[in-house]
């Protein structure tokens, strides 16, 4: 054999193997991101978003709703729809300031408290000859808690306390009341639900031996339509997308990343939720991928471009600081996992778009605030479900 042709051979040999490896890194660099890339042996997860050092992560999703994010064009506060519905970071935001962290006020006592309030709901009071036992009431409560789409709720008048309270087990009550509220996100109580309740509450006094007064229909279903034009004016829910730049992400790296700054697992698959300070409170941030990828039969292979962080805005406390919390935690998994924040469109958000949503939100805040549904409270979050 030449010499010219052993050169040839050689080349070619070269040349195969560049090919090889070639084909070989790219392949690896479309495969997802797993968790095991990041994580060394040993390291810990420690979430950055826990106030005053308490680890979030250690705690479980409250009882709440899934949240679906609606951003539109330049991700303003969107208004939520009303048809249909039932029921942070490493890095500071805002200059020098540092990362925000809220207040832990002192654990309430949990006990029953009020189902009915008025500036919500329509009252009926049914008047007791005598007082009756909270046995007898629960005994005679409907099978089903709706009228329509709307709850229906009753209280008793505690015969020691004085206080108005679900009704509970070994108490006394000397009065009660019959409710429904007045709106929801499926719209405004109407003529027909009105009668409902009527029929219901009334059903329910004669089996305890109570005498109802029902107020006027037509004034509470004027009232209930004034109540959904207001809400359906200032129901936000805000939601930032965070796409991939180049690698795709797996739900375990993005799980790895997200309990970092406090995540933890939701009810459903897919869903990570950042738990509120107070226990039983709705979570205040959300954070949902593709299900179907969470419930493949290896997710590690799963590729997810894209992960959705979602603040249900007249849920969450204003004094949670829940808007900068979520820009915080969009901003820090952004920078660790190579992505980039961007409205629903896949427009990109800078940091003066993100300012005004903020500006926005404050205005919110002190409508809701005047109206006496401040964000986070009972009533608000009844209202806005």
């Amino acid at each position: 054999m030449s010499s010219l042709q052993i050169g040839l051979v050689i080349v070619g040999g070269l040349v195969l193997a560049a090919v090889v490896a070639y084909n070989a890194w790219i392949t690896r660099q479309s495969a997802p991101r797993t968790a095991r890339e990041r994580l060394a042996p040993g390291e810990a997860l420690e979430p950055a978003l826990g106030p005053q050092g308490d680890p979030l992560a250690e705690r479980r999703e409250p009882g709440f709703g899934d949240v679906a994010p609606d951003g539109e064009g330049d991700a303003v506060v969107a208004e939520a729809p009303r048809e249909g519905l039932d029921g942070e970071a490493a890095s500071p935001v805002g200059g020098d300031e540092g990362p925000i962290e809220p207040t832990l006020a002192p654990l309430p006592e949990r006990r029953p408290g009020p189902a009915l309030d008025a500036l919500i709901d329509v009252i009926a009071p049914l008047a007791l000859e005598h007082e009756v036992s909270g046995e007898a009431v629960l005994a005679a409560l409907p099978a089903t808690r709706r009228v329509g789409s709307k709850p229906f709720a009753v209280e008793g008048l505690n015969a020691q306390s004085g206080e108005w309270e679900v009704a509970r087990p070994h108490q006394r009550y000397r009065a009660l009341q019959a409710g429904v509220q007045l709106a929801n996100r499926a719209g405004p109580l109407n003529d027909i639900e009105f009668s409902e309740f009527v029929v219901k509450a009334q059903a329910f006094a004669d089996a305890v031996g109570a005498s109802p007064d029902f107020p006027d229909m037509r004034a509470e279903v004027a009232r209930a339509r004034e109540l959904d034009a207001f809400a359906s004016g200032h129901d936000a829910q805000l939601g930032f997308t965070l796409r991939a730049r180049r690698a795709a992400w797996s739900p375990g790296y993005v799980s790895q990343h997200a309990g970092r700054l406090g995540f933890v697992a939701g009810t459903l698959p897919g869903r990570m939720v950042l738990p509120a300070s107070q226990p039983g409170q709705p979570p205040l941030l959300a954070l949902a991928y593709d299900s179907q990828a969470a419930m493949a039969d290896d997710p590690e292979q799963s590729a997810l471009r894209e992960i959705t962080l979602s603040l249900e805005v007249t849920h969450v406390a204003r004094g949670e600081l829940p808007f900068a919390r979520l820009r915080q935690a969009a901003q820090a998994l952004a920078e660790a996992m190579d992505g980039v924040v961007t409205d629903d469109t896949g427009a990109p958000l800078p940091a003066e778009a993100m300012d005004q949503i903020g500006l926005d939100l404050e205005g919110l805040y002190d409508a809701l605030d005047e109206r006496d549904l401040a964000a986070g409270s009972p009533q608000a979050r009844r209202l806005f479900s």
